[in-house]
Order: structure tokens, then sequence, then C-alpha cells
């Protein structure tokens, strides 16, 4: 047996005990290991959705051109679709993602400009309305914006939430998961609740994001918004693909915890993932108190490690950032 292309492994990715970070946590904690994927993370499901959707629509057209603002993930598994199906690539980034991962996405054959982080969504400079823009001038392309294209949440109900169930036997009682667009939350979320009400659905949000609050309270708060290091969740704007009835509640990690858990990771249990899996993991610690034996805890690790090698992996940058206690 095998695949005709690289795009059909995508998915059914492994479930694997977490033992040493969780010890004195009650509950059976599962990770759901997404650097499995072709890409190395969760975004390839949705990115091959994104783009089949589009086609079937009409969208995107033969010889066109793929344009989506990413912090680099999204942007591995376009670009993966583009070059099996015969598209360009053009992604804006900001100035704080790493190196290692503009570095990957050219050597997939896109084209990456790198914009500020610290100005609004609203700027003219943001990399939201840089590629908002430019999917407006050229011409046979697909602006695909994440963050509002629902095929996102498709996406995750269609794949992530089945695999889940099935690989818990409908046991989990617990799903945690960092949110950045709310894709996988929102559509893995729901195809769990559809089967057992009573899951939790709990999302991680990190300081200096708006999303926690706007859940409590339903206001959309700017002076909850400032800079953060953690990569790849939390949000300086309300994406539609968040459906926050579906989410039980946010627990905020600090740039320190998830950065430090990250590695504990790498160096417990041999996990090398990326920045948001020690965000997700500090997440379901939080929880400790509460958790009990019957309960079956699934928190997804959405990348690997690979794209964080310069920093968070970095002993000279954690120093630097006063991560790490001498």
């Amino acid at each position: 047996m095998y695949y005709e292309n690289i795009l059909q492994t995508i998915g059914n990715t492994p479930l694997v005990k977490l033992n040493k970070v969780t010890e004195g946590v009650k509950a059976t904690v599962l990770a759901k290991v997404e650097f499995f994927n072709p890409g190395n993370s969760i975004k390839d499901r949705m990115a091959l959705k994104m783009v089949e959707d589009a086609e079937a629509e009409g969208l995107l057209k033969p010889g066109g051109t793929i344009i989506e603002g990413t912090s680099g993930n999204t942007g591995m598994g376009l670009a993966l679709a583009a070059i099996v199906k015969g598209y360009k690539c053009i992604f804006t980034t900001t100035d704080k993602q790493s190196k290692e991962k503009v570095d990957i996405l050219k050597a997939m054959g896109a084209e990456v400009i790198v914009c500020p982080t610290n100005v609004e969504p609203e700027d003219p400079r943001s990399y939201y309305s840089v590629a908002k823009r430019l999917g407006e001038e050229t011409p046979n392309s697909f602006y695909v914006n994440q963050y509002n294209n629902l095929s996102n949440i498709k996406a995750h109900y269609e794949t992530t939430g089945p695999e889940i169930w099935k690989q818990t036997e409908g046991k989990i009682t617990h799903f945690v998961v960092g949110v950045g667009t709310g894709g996988t939350i929102s559509g893995t979320g729901r195809y769990l609740k559809e089967q057992n009400p009573d899951i939790q659905v709990i999302g991680v949000d990190t300081y200096g994001s708006a999303l926690k609050k706007y859940h409590e309270t339903g206001i959309f708060d700017h002076a909850e918004i400032y800079p953060y290091i953690t990569e790849g969740i939390g949000e300086d704007i309300i994406p539609e693909c968040i459906d926050f009835d579906i989410i039980d509640r946010f627990i905020k990690v600090t740039d320190k915890d998830g950065a430090l858990m990250m590695r504990d990771l790498a160096s417990k249990e041999g996990l090398f993932i990326g920045n948001s899996c020690g965000s997700a993991i500090a997440g379901v610690l939080a929880l400790k108190d509460e958790l009990t034996e019957d309960d079956l805890v699934v928190v997804v690790f959405h990348d690997h490690g690979s794209r964080y090698v310069g920093k968070f992996y970095n002993d000279d940058w954690m120093r630097e950032k006063g991560f790490l206690d001498e």
C-alpha cells in the first residue's frame, strides 16, 4: 500500500499518554500529537480543507495564487497543498515569528513578506491588512482568511473530533487546546459535545490576548491586548472561527510557563513540541485539583519543536527573556 501524494498522509495522528510532566494529576492525560502530519502541525488539516472547498466553490482556479497571513504553520499546510495541486503562494507573517518558520516557507516555494507585530490589526502595515490587500490586487488569487473561513472549523469537525472520540472509545471527559483562529476548538469541540454534552471543552489563552475576557463578558477590551512572546495562540481580534458557545472556559498561561513546559515535555517525555503545546499542558496542570481518576483528558500538541530551535530551545534566548532561573 502507498499514498498517491503527501496530502493523503494528513490526519490519523496518535494519542500518547503523558507520564512525568503530569505527575500528581489523578486523571489520565493523553496528547494528540499533531506533528505527525506531513507539515508537522495540526494546521495541515484545515489548510487542505480550505483549499479543497475554495476549489469546489470556484474561488481557486488552475494556476492561481494562494494568499494568507500566517504565523507559519497554516502557511506550511497551504504550501503543501499548493505544491501538489500546482498553485503559487504568497504569505505575510510577523517579525515575532521564528526565523525557522520563514525559512521553511521559502523552502516550500512560497514568497514571504514579514510585517511588524506591534501595530493594530487595522493598520495597513499589519500582516492581516497586507494579506487582504494582496488578495484584492493579485489577479487569479484566493485570499484564504483562516480566521473567518468556516472551512477551518469544518476540517476539525470532520477529522480531529471523530479521531479523538474513536481513539478514546468515547471515554474522553476534557478536551484542552490552545486557541488562535479557533478552528480546532470549535470544530473538534462541537463534534465531541454532540457525542456527549458533558465533555468539558477548555481553551488555553495567553496574557496579552483578548479571548478569555471576551468569552466571559462579551466585551472586546483593548486594555487586555499587549505584546506577548507565546506563538500560535491568543488573538488581538475576535475571529469568526471561534464558536464561544462550544467553549466551557478559558485558562490563561504566562509566556514563561508555556516556554518552560515545552522544554520539560522534550526532556521528560521525549516529545519535541512547539511553543503552544507547552501552554496547553500548563493549562491542563491548572485543572489538577478538580480532575479525578475517572477523568480522561485529551490535550492537543499543535506542532513540532523544529520551528523553535533558535528561540525557546536556545538557552541564551531564554535567559535574555528572563525565562531561565540561574
